[in-house]
């Protein structure tokens, strides 16, 4: 993209939002990019930063990351392995294996699941492949800790076991001599140390000349000499000697593994980019989640339309203040191209307008920007803008030639695929010729269908756009009571600058402000008071349309709940339904097995017993029994579906049939019962169908009467005698209750 003048990147603070990436990158690749962040016109290439920014915020949101590591720089260790010759240290080749690690698992972490679920992430590595031969040759070399092994080679091997016996000859050697040096009480405190490489025995600097050896130095307080003891020179040359052998074999070692994979570096450095390029991404992802930032529809062509979009800067200065920030809404196509915003002073014009062209420099460096998912932008070849004072003390130019000066620009070079920012468009002059020529350039910007917003004071601009096609007018919203603008944007009418009205409030003197508007022609006067009125009426509408939106929120809510109730109830009946069939299919299977348990032992008998007749009486009598016991159960399902269950006490005169008994209750207060224990019913109770399950009652019960209020827990009412699941008529005249009594 192409933007005028120079500055308008840092006009539109373009500049601070890539201080906001940067600050979420933890790579020197990745700060790299973010301080080099381009504005693109390659729809493809805007299309997949987007969509790999948009994975990249969904990984986030849901607590995922790509793994890769946090600080890792090679951008020395990779140039200098082109470098024919090279060596590279121990340290840095631990640094080209921490990058291979991280490698492994990136690829590790695209499996199939990923590569489906993260398309656009996946793009980024798209093709290469990992190559596992790489670190297997370093470690052949270095240990974990970073030391060269001592089967690295043959001659290392051989060095390292001589220079280790050197060493402990020398130990031997210095234990003696220091054994000695004590006994005569020569040594410091200190007693040896290693100075130039060799090791030297601590001498108090009195006794140094009782010692033959090689003086290598003294303390600071010179009361310490050092001294290589005679005995010794021989084995510190040779270990010294042996241990320059090591670094030399080691030297060949590093050159000879630089040469043999310099290779793999251009591999090597698409690693390093792999991972530099997903801190980048994640940092995108992190930026677009602490804003808010979605997705937006690209258009191919110009287009701007913003749904409930806010100034990413002035969003979080508002939430670090904990203040709301105002989203704003605009639409602009190829009817409407330009967006003429009226209102007061510091009612939000110039931020909406910086916004805008804000957003479209971070949409078109693959940024997601904070607005509605549901908004559209296209993407603009040129980005024009004039913003506030442009004194210039170098061309000797005011404020208002500045602006012709960039004005002439604009009409020299904007076309369809332009969009162009004006603030305060004709000020700085006379009103009245400043405002003509402004019409002027409103109409030739028309002409050439760029597309752009213009705020202005001026009436005669706003007037002009309401009969201009292509110009549509906006004004800021006010409230005219409380005297503070509203940053909200309203589309499609002019918006008043409330001059008298803020002049009036903060109290200027009523013969002031009178004469003022005498001063002021009529119909400008009236125009301004119209507006004044109109958009105070549409604040009352807007306030009433939200109010009704409220309810219709409220009453969707209510709608969604009792929707919930009655599919909740459904479930239950469903449930209930197939716990009663659950419960039938059980007592069947119950029957049947009894059945076949009985078949069986009759067919025992009839092998066994010589009387058949006897054996084909047994039978006929349980088909009795069991046909009798059929129809008995069909009464009681009868009786169970006639009567309900209550948990109350039955008065006195109620007519009750009894149900198994509980235990620690008696049937005491109930007439008509044989005796036998005191106050106990025995042929009116149910038996068990089997553990755990409910009593059921075996046959008709005769009728019993209360005599005291007992709890209807222990009984059932009674029908009458001759029929028994007829209600009758209490004694009393009152209809009998269809209650039945359960435990």
């Amino acid at each position: 993209m192409q933007w005028f003048p120079d500055s308008a990147l840092v006009r539109l603070e373009f500049d601070q939002v890539k201080l906001l990436l940067e600050g979420y990158c933890l790579t020197d690749f990745a700060k790299d990019k973010a301080n080099t962040l381009a504005v693109w016109l390659d729809l493809h290439r805007i299309e997949r930063e987007l969509n790999q920014s948009q994975e990249a915020k969904l990984l986030h949101m849901r607590g995922q990351r790509i793994p890769y590591p946090e600080e890792l720089n090679l951008s020395v260790e990779l140039r200098l392995m082109e470098i024919p010759g090279a060596a590279l240290e121990p340290q840095q080749w631990m640094k080209i294996l921490q990058l291979l690690d991280s490698s492994e698992q990136l690829f590790r972490w695209f499996d199939a699941d990923h590569r489906a679920a993260y398309p656009a992430l996946t793009q980024v590595i798209q093709g290469a492949h990992y190559n596992q031969n790489i670190a297997a040759a370093i470690k052949e070399i270095f240990d974990p800790q970073g030391e060269v092994r001592d089967q690295a080679s043959a001659d290392l091997a051989s060095i390292r076991s001589r220079l280790s016996r050197l060493r402990q000859e020398r130990r031997k050697a210095f234990d003696r001599i220091l054994s000695r040096l004590i006994k005569s009480g020569y040594l410091a405190e200190s007693e040896e140390a290693f100075l130039n490489g060799r090791r030297v025995v601590a001498l108090l600097a009195e006794h140094k000349r009782q010692v033959k050896g090689i003086l290598h130095g003294e303390s600071d307080t010179r009361r310490t000499a050092f001294i290589e003891p005679e005995e010794t020179i021989e084995l510190n040359n040779a270990v010294f000697s042996m241990e320059l052998a090591e670094r030399r074999e080691i030297r060949r070692l590093l050159a000879e593994l630089t040469a043999r994979l310099s290779i793999h570096a251009p591999l090597l450095k698409r690693y390093y980019d792999f991972l530099g390029e997903f801190d980048f991404i994640t940092a995108k992802g992190r930026l677009a989640a602490s804003l808010g930032a979605n997705l937006p529809r690209i258009h191919p062509g110009p287009a701007l339309s913003l749904r409930e979009a806010v100034h990413p800067l002035l969003l979080l200065h508002n939430r670090k203040n904990l203040r709301e920030t105002v989203p704003i809404s605009l639409h602009l196509d190829e009817t409407n191209r330009i967006l003429l915003i009226s209102g007061p002073n510091a009612g939000g014009k110039t931020v909406t307008l910086k916004m805008v062209g804000l957003l479209q420099l971070m949409l078109q460096a693959g940024l997601l920007i904070p607005a509605h998912p549901d908004s559209e932008l296209g993407l603009f070849n040129q980005l024009m803008i004039h913003l506030g004072d442009a004194q210039s003390l170098e061309f000797e130019l005011s404020t208002y030639s500045a602006q012709l000066r960039n004005l002439k620009y604009f009409l020299e070079h904007a076309d369809g695929d332009t969009l162009f920012f004006i603030d305060e468009l004709g000020s700085g002059s006379d009103p009245s010729l400043g405002g003509a020529f402004a019409e002027v350039i409103l109409e030739e910007l028309v002409k050439r269908r760029s597309m752009g917003i213009v705020t202005t004071h001026y009436l005669n601009l706003k007037i002009m756009a309401g009969k201009t096609p292509g110009i549509i007018n906006g004004a800021m919203a006010f409230d005219d009571q409380a005297l503070r603008p509203l940053y909200r944007l309203i589309s499609g009418r002019p918006g008043s600058s409330y001059t008298f009205s803020i002049a009036e409030r903060i109290g200027l003197a009523p013969e002031l402000l009178e004469r003022a508007r005498e001063l002021v022609d009529a119909g400008h006067f009236l125009l301004d008071s119209l507006l004044n009125r109109t958009e105070q009426d549409l604040q009352a509408l807007q306030q009433e349309r939200q109010r009704m939106q409220e309810l219709i929120r409220q009453n969707e809510g209510l709608k969604q709940e009792m929707e919930t109730v009655i599919r909740r109830e459904k479930q239950r009946q469903q449930v209930e339904l197939l716990r009663q069939q659950h419960r039938l299919t059980e007592d069947r299977i119950d029957y049947l097995k009894e059945m076949e348990r009985k078949l069986r032992q009759i067919v025992v008998e009839w092998q066994k017993n010589e009387n058949k007749g006897e054996v084909i009486r047994h039978m006929q009598a349980l088909l009795v029994t069991q046909k009798e016991k059929q129809r008995q159960d069909k009464q009681n399902k009868k009786l169970h579906a006639k009567y309900a269950e209550v948990d109350s006490v039955a008065k006195v005169g109620d007519q009750v049939i009894m149900k198994k008994k509980p235990p620690g209750r008696h049937g005491a207060g109930i007439a008509g019962q044989k005796s036998g224990s005191a106050g106990r019913p025995r042929a009116y109770y149910g038996r068990p169908d089997g553990p755990g399950r409910r009593s059921r009652l075996d046959c008709v019960c005769k009728k019993r009467t209360v005599q005291r209020p007992i709890n209807l827990i222990t009984v059932i009412l009674c029908s009458q005698q001759r029929n028994p699941w007829r209600p009758r008529p209490s004694p009393t005249g009152s209809p009998p209750s269809t209650c039945f009594a359960g435990w």
